[in-house]
């Protein structure tokens, strides 16, 4: 493929299996991470990853190809085999896969390297999103995005090279399949983020973090609590969702 397209645009898309219940791991790396069958599994992706970056680099392609790294979910919280945890580690973020509002089914890796065009080490806290590969892409390859339709992405490139400083998404809403759970307001003129929360799923067992009970949480209906008016978390200060605001500790 490289050899092919060396002297011409080309777009690789590598959706790989990994970090992925069932957690397939091939023989070389079983029993290579302190952290069991999915370290093992996160361990494998690294070295898959690691071979294609070699691949650019060793093609000369290091400062002409755009490389984004992500995920499409945070960590499967309830997969489990006996005490072994599959599924992953959200860290100080609430919740995880399966979950429409909370942050650690939300926030995923987001990793850029283009060599010669964007800064080493340059962090970006602003909210962006996976819908914004596209149009991103759509630039990249000189083209230009239908205008006979809403496209909800951004181009991720203003954001990335500096040249604006907070991001065109004010809202993002956040599903669990056909139904709105949770919304993120980014206010222009502070970069506080705030996030109302309609819906939420009932941990099982409660405090817990998950719905252990049932193997995966609910998008609807029982085992689904509606709020009204709706959790309210200011992310900037909180963004382990542990404490809802309200108008008597929070007057504005």
């Amino acid at each position: 493929f490289y050899f092919r397209s060396k002297h011409r645009p080309f777009l690789l898309f590598v959706s790989l299996l990994h970090v992925h219940t069932p957690l397939i791991t091939t023989e070389k790396f079983q029993g290579k991470s302190r952290h069991g069958l999915y370290g093992d599994n996160v361990e494998e992706m690294d070295w898959m990853v690691g071979r294609l970056l070699d691949v650019i680099d060793r093609e000369d392609l290091k400062n002409t190809t755009f490389i984004y790294f992500a995920s499409d979910h945070g960590g499967f919280l309830e997969a489990h085999r006996g005490n072994s945890q599959l599924g992953g580690w959200n860290g100080i973020y609430k919740g995880g896969k399966g979950m429409g509002g909370w942050e650690g089914g939300i926030r995923v890796p987001g990793i850029v390297r283009w060599p010669g065009v964007l800064p080493a080490g340059t962090v970006i806290d602003e909210p962006t999103s996976l819908m914004d590969i596209y149009p991103t892409v759509v630039q990249l390859a000189g083209g230009a995005v239908p205008q006979d339709r809403v496209v909800d992405g951004h181009t991720l490139l203003p954001l990335l090279r500096g040249t604006v400083q907070h991001s065109r998404h004010e809202f993002l809403f956040h599903y669990c399949r056909v139904f709105l759970h949770a919304v993120r307001w980014h206010q222009k003129d502070s970069g506080t983020v705030w996030k109302a929360h309609y819906a939420t799923p009932e941990f099982q067992p409660e405090g817990s973090g998950a719905c252990f009970r049932r193997g995966i949480c609910p998008c609807f209906g029982d085992g689904v609590t509606h709020h009204d008016p709706p959790l309210l978390f200011n992310l900037s200060q909180d963004p382990s969702e542990a404490n809802p605001l309200s108008a008597d500790t929070e007057p504005l």
